[in-house]
């Protein structure tokens, strides 16, 4: 009950103390107040990067691993990679017999041709040539028309379907469906277009302005032979929770088809959304980190300007601790006073810091990214502000607190 009383009277008096000076406590907080502004935006503008990196390769599928000549992220010399022999459209065919039923196999071929519909052109489109199961083992389907069927692929059908930016520019405003595109030299009848997927803001593969066609009328739009074009394999796996089992599956197949021996190393490589996942967070953790040391320095300058103020204050109310302490307080209340003192101005210079983040949250989300502000940030504001407090104030009060009450109350 006296800790109590302690704390209460110390909260009273330390609340007082702030708003007898409000000007001094207000321009005290600016300090903290910048500070949290710089590490709350860093935090949150992270975040933003983060959810902006999955929006734009969540076309990748979670639950889809990708068999390439190549990985996404190299490390090394690309050499050991470029002299690997090509993935033809043989060994996706055979891995599909050897996952029937448990994997969707999709191959793909692409490359990049002019487009042009009368006298309209666009110029360096990427042309995909895949299958029907395109749309099974993407997130990506028509918003007007039909996707590839079977029957488009079998006999060599040349239709395409077009991305959103591809209709908007050689089409406008009227329907390209049942119209003709022509793709290099050859004309492709248009039975469909994309949902847009919007532009990518880490400079990755544009949706958008890329065409499908049959993959095995591929060929003869971009002058190679189908089957021994370098082909990349994606596989749809029959469960997120089986990923890695059937990774393994995947590459034990992979090795066979390839004429592999148990000694020699893969001559291919498998991706995965975790692999581009993996190597943002290892890029991404090392810049947030410098962020937040470089903005924890304003923060650090906040607090030695309150520690600083705190000494004044301890200093000019010298003789009023010597009269508390002559009339029965002990050190325990004026360590309180000062430290609430302290923690109260920090609080208060959070949470304006954190209403003006917010503010420019709200203008990164509106003009460059999504952003928001989670509710771990905005606690972690909060506590970040009253630790800053705390060991701000620290000294100050401790000091306070160990003033003889005799030489207090003499100090002029």
């Amino acid at each position: 009950m006296k800790l109590y009383l302690d704390i209460s009277e110390s909260f009273k008096i330390a609340l007082g103390a702030i708003v007898a000076n409000k000007s001094r406590g207000a321009l005290t907080a600016l300090g903290i107040i910048i500070g949290i502004v710089a590490v709350i935006t860093t935090m949150t503008a992270a975040n933003g990067l983060k959810n902006t990196f999955r929006q734009t390769f969540a076309s990748v599928g979670s639950d889809v691993i990708y068999v390439s000549k190549r990985p996404w992220v190299q490390m090394g010399p690309g050499f050991r990679f470029r002299n690997r022999k090509d993935i033809s459209l043989a060994a996706s065919d055979a891995l599909q017999q050897k996952l029937l039923g448990r994997g969707v196999v999709n191959p793909s071929i692409g490359g990049n041709k002019n487009v042009k519909y009368q006298s309209k052109i666009l110029e360096n489109i990427n042309i995909s040539g895949t299958t029907e199961k395109q749309i099974i083992v993407s997130d990506m389907v028509p918003s007007i028309g039909r996707f590839l069927m079977p029957f488009d692929i079998e006999y060599k059908k040349s239709v395409a379907v077009i991305g959103s930016e591809i209709a908007d520019g050689l089409y406008g405003n009227s329907d390209p469906i049942g119209k003709y595109i022509k793709i290099g030299r050859n004309k492709f009848l248009v039975i469909g277009v994309m949902e847009k997927q919007g532009t990518s803001f880490f400079g990755g593969p544009n949706f958008d302005r890329q065409i499908y066609i049959p993959i095995s009328t591929f060929g003869k739009t971009l002058g190679h032979n189908g089957g021994r074009a370098n082909v990349n394999i994606a596989i749809k796996a029959p469960s997120q929770e089986s990923m890695a089992d059937f990774e393994f599956e995947v590459i034990g197949e992979m090795r066979k088809i390839r004429g592999l021996k148990p000694s020699e190393d893969d001559d291919f490589s498998i991706n995965k959304l975790d692999t581009l996942l993996d190597a943002y967070n290892n890029m991404m953790g090392a810049v947030v980190l410098v962020g937040l040391i470089i903005t924890s320095i304003s923060l650090f300058v906040g607090g030695v300007g309150v520690m600083n103020i705190m000494f004044v204050s301890v200093t000019e109310r010298t003789k009023e601790i010597g009269i508390r302490k002559a009339i029965g307080a002990k050190k325990r209340s004026i360590l309180l006073q000062f430290l609430f003192e302290s923690s109260i101005i920090c609080l208060f210079g959070g949470i304006v810091g954190l209403s003006i983040a917010a503010l420019l949250t709200k203008v990164i989300n509106d003009m460059l990214m999504p952003a928001s502000l989670s509710p771990s940030i905005i606690i972690s504001a909060l506590v970040i502000s009253i630790v800053v407090g705390v060991v701000s104030g620290f000294v100050p009060a401790y000091r306070g607190a160990k003033l003889d009450p005799i030489e207090a109350l003499r100090y002029e």
